[in-house]
């Protein structure tokens, strides 16, 4: 993957409030010093109310954010995670020549300018969502969730109540309104997952479940032929702007590690990745050279990144 990016060009991505759009924000009673983005729609009649609907734009579409591609976006989960104990910092692992495709000179992506310290989980106290769910622990993360679901719920609800009494709800258990307690019973049960790895501090949190709202996920990923940093940001961008709940990011061949880097560092939506591809170009390609030394290698350099969700092909 070229990089045709200079060491001092600043990288710009595409920001600004969506056609018709204006962004807000609700605090939740239960937490309100978290702030859940709402994207209120105007409609062509003013006599109308705007439509409050779910934003996963992220800071992009707020006039009032200031956007720095090269410091990333800010980082509220660091203070949660935290605050809540049983994590700690570490070095993590050095970045090592394979990691980029062997990728060197100017076909070397520059690094990410500033440098997270990984967290990692300390004792027996519980780190990942689905730990405080089954402790019975109630997260900002899932109050987040919670408030977000509800977005638009009550006048939905009233217009559809009518089909939903004919329908035929297959098994699901949907409220009339989603609380934190509800999101906690449901991930507990292993029917719903909030992917947010601690080492994603940038993240909006989000939940994927059969008993709440439909998601979409974007495939990103790097071009054989012309690619550079900004073009990859840029594509999670854009991608989140038209409603992409989640972002994969597919990129094959040098440069994988720099770019994802980029890519993390200015998401608020969870990024997954397929870890065999960066895997195989540990290996030169050659599926015969890859073990699970240089498997597990990749998930932990990965994870230490803040990647929230992997494809693992068995």
């Amino acid at each position: 993957m070229p990089d045709t990016l200079s060491p001092l060009a600043p990288i710009g991505v595409t920001t600004g409030p969506l056609p018709a759009s204006r962004k807000t924000y609700v605090a939740p009673d239960r937490d309100p010093s978290l702030r859940v983005p709402v994207r209120m729609i105007d409609l062509s009649d003013e006599a109308l109310s705007p439509v409050p609907v779910y934003d996963c734009s992220g800071p992009y579409t707020d006039p009032n954010a200031a956007i720095d591609v090269e410091k990333g976006l800010a980082r509220p989960r660091a203070d949660w995670v935290r605050a809540r104990g049983g994590v700690e910092p570490y070095a993590g692992r050095h970045v090592k020549p394979e990691d980029n495709g062997y990728a060197t000179g100017e076909r070397l992506a520059r690094e990410f300018p500033l440098r997270h310290q990984p967290l990692r989980g300390v004792g027996a106290a519980p780190i990942t969502q689905l730990e405080f769910a089954r402790a019975g622990m109630i997260t900002q993360e899932m109050i987040y969730v919670a408030a977000r679901e509800n977005l638009g719920r009550k006048q939905a609800l009233a217009e559809a109540h009518a089909k939903l009494a004919d329908g035929d709800s297959f098994g699901a258990a949907l409220p009339a309104f989603i609380t934190p307690e509800f999101v906690r019973d449901e991930i507990a049960r292993g029917r719903a997952i909030i992917p947010a790895n601690i080492n994603h501090a940038e993240l909006e949190p989000m939940i994927i479940g059969r008993n709440f709202l439909v998601k979409i996920n974007a495939n990103i990923g790097n071009s054989a032929v012309a690619s550079s940093i900004e073009e990859e940001v840029e594509k999670m961008v854009w991608a989140i702007r038209w409603g992409a709940d989640t972002v994969m990011d597919l990129s094959t061949g040098r440069n994988i590690h720099n770019t994802r880097e980029w890519i993390l560092r200015n998401a608020p939506v969870p990024i997954g990745t397929v870890p065999i591809y960066q895997a195989l170009e540990k290996v030169h390609g050659d599926p015969a050279k890859l073990d699970w030394e240089v498997y597990k290698d990749t998930l932990i350099e990965q994870c230490e990144q803040g990647v929230d969700y992997f494809t693992i092909h068995a």
